[in-house]
């Protein structure tokens, strides 16, 4: 494990305890670990997941605008619930742009085409949910870091795939924390 991924571990981390606690400093943390992994993912070969943080950096400025003023009025979003035509929409563009990452990933060589195409698609589909404070952008990410446990292992980045571990138990308290939050407003 070198310096740079133990430096994107840390930011990463400090970003989903944040993000759990609905501070809006989630944000900048985020973007510093995003420009970190960028760096990583690149260096493993992981295209889709480095192009993947340049979407990210993109998003976070999204969602910390969403987050401050993306409520009713212009006010501080509040956490709410993913209606159908969310899911029907989130479900829809999850599977297209991992059919269309494949099909770019296929030109590359040392590519891992669908777990990379896959965990790019559905994660730039859980930072979307997230960045609209969709209670279960929760579970997206469960789903998300399953995947990418062994990826990052078989990839030889053994600290992401043990960050990702943990991540899934941080997605869990991050379900219960907002659903509290929902549940209080």
């Amino acid at each position: 494990m070198t310096l740079l991924e133990l430096l994107a571990i840390a930011f990463t981390l400090v970003n989903v305890w944040l993000a759990i606690k609905e501070n809006m400093w989630t944000w900048p943390t985020g973007i510093v670990s995003v420009i970190l992994y960028a760096v990583v993912f690149y260096q493993s070969r992981l295209y889709a997941n480095a192009g993947l943080q340049v979407v990210y950096f993109a998003l976070s400025i999204h969602g910390w605008y969403e987050w401050l003023h993306g409520g009713v009025n212009k006010s501080e979003l509040r956490v709410r619930r993913t209606t159908r035509r969310q899911w029907i929409g989130c479900a829809i563009a999850g599977v297209l742009l991992t059919v269309l990452l494949m099909w770019l990933l296929r030109r590359v060589s040392g590519s891992a085409p669908f777990s990379d195409a896959l965990t790019t698609a559905f994660s730039i589909v859980g930072q979307w949910m997230l960045n609209e404070k969709l209670l279960e952008n929760w579970l997206i990410w469960l789903a998300v870091d399953i995947v990418y446990v062994p990826l990052f292992a078989a990839s030889g980045r053994i600290g992401s795939a043990i960050l990702y571990a943990f991540f899934c138990v941080l997605c869990v308290k991050g379900l219960i924390d907002w659903k509290r939050s929902l549940a209080s407003a």
